[in-house]
């Protein structure tokens, strides 16, 4: 009989409590939807499931990924976490594995490996972005964030995505991100209307420092608030080098999120750079707990 065991881990934390909960399975073989569904319902997270890869696709592995509502093609947190669980686990040695997603092939990478610095980095494919210029849904975005026109970047809103389309609203200040109470009953309505996930307000915490804040508030997860977001955060990666906030090079920047739901994380967003210095995508990683 298959082990459908449930394993709990924290990806990307960077501080006590942080980090975004992943409930992993790693023998998914032979769950049906439901069960998969009933496993992120009960925990109230964005759930991950290992499976044998399907035959041709050139992965490792294969996995598929549910919030409370309904199955995801991708998910950033989630794919860490359970390459993570896989290597302590002894189930990938090697340096490097290619993952089958409903969203396409990841590639998922080990950095460091034997050393305290020990982090896992998977592939997102290279952004697009459209801009916002609707100014009914401008209207309608800072109404809902709460926020009055002068606290926002004078930037336009983008729509990024890599796997999956988020809406990037740039604030003036960390400050201003950390207080923001969206009206969460417009939240889906919104999102909808611009064919995005979810809103994903930003600041800059130190452009020297390729470090910047972010808040994650999902289409309909069955949650309003994400601690860390690492789809979210690669196509923020894309949106920073639109706006001229950090050059299309391969070193990293740090996209923090859940400090103000006091679960302190942070993810590792750097450009992936074809032979001759073009965009090819960008990786994602972080550290992950139990």
């Amino acid at each position: 009989m298959q082990d459908h065991a449930v394993q709990l881990v924290k990806v990307f934390p960077a501080g006590a409590g942080g980090g975004n909960p992943a409930p992993i399975v790693l023998d998914a073989l032979g769950m049906s939807d439901a069960a998969m569904r009933e496993v992120a319902g009960s925990f109230g997270h964005e759930s991950g499931f290992v499976l044998p890869p399907s035959p041709g696709s050139g992965a490792a592995f294969r996995m598929r990924y549910f919030v409370p509502l309904h199955e995801m093609e991708m998910c950033g947190h989630a794919t860490v976490g359970a390459l993570w669980l896989l290597r302590q686990a002894g189930r990938w040695t090697s340096s490097s594995a290619s993952v089958e997603t409903a969203s396409g092939l990841v590639r998922g990478f080990v950095r460091n490996a034997g050393t305290p610095g020990e982090y896992v980095e998977i592939t997102q494919p290279a952004g697009t972005l459209q801009a916002i210029s609707d100014a009914r849904q401008l209207t309608a975005i800072a109404e809902v964030l709460r926020v009055g026109r002068d606290e926002l970047l004078p930037l336009p809103v983008l729509n990024a995505a890599t796997s999956r389309v988020k809406t990037l609203i740039g604030l003036r200040s960390v400050a201003s991100l950390d207080a923001l109470r969206p009206d969460f009953s417009r939240v889906q309505t919104l999102c909808e209307s611009l064919d995005s996930t979810g809103l994903y307000p930003f600041a800059v915490g130190s452009s020297d420092g390729r470090e910047f804040h972010a808040r994650q508030f999902p289409r309909a997860s069955g949650y309003p608030e994400d601690a860390a977001t690492g789809i979210a955060a690669a196509a923020l990666l894309f949106g920073l080098a639109a706006h001229g906030l950090v050059p299309v090079d391969a070193n990293v920047s740090t996209i923090r999120q859940g400090e103000a739901m006091g679960a302190p994380s942070a993810i590792r967003a750097r450009f992936e750079l074809d032979a001759a210095g073009h965009t090819a995508g960008c990786y994602i990683g972080g550290n992950v707990t139990r």
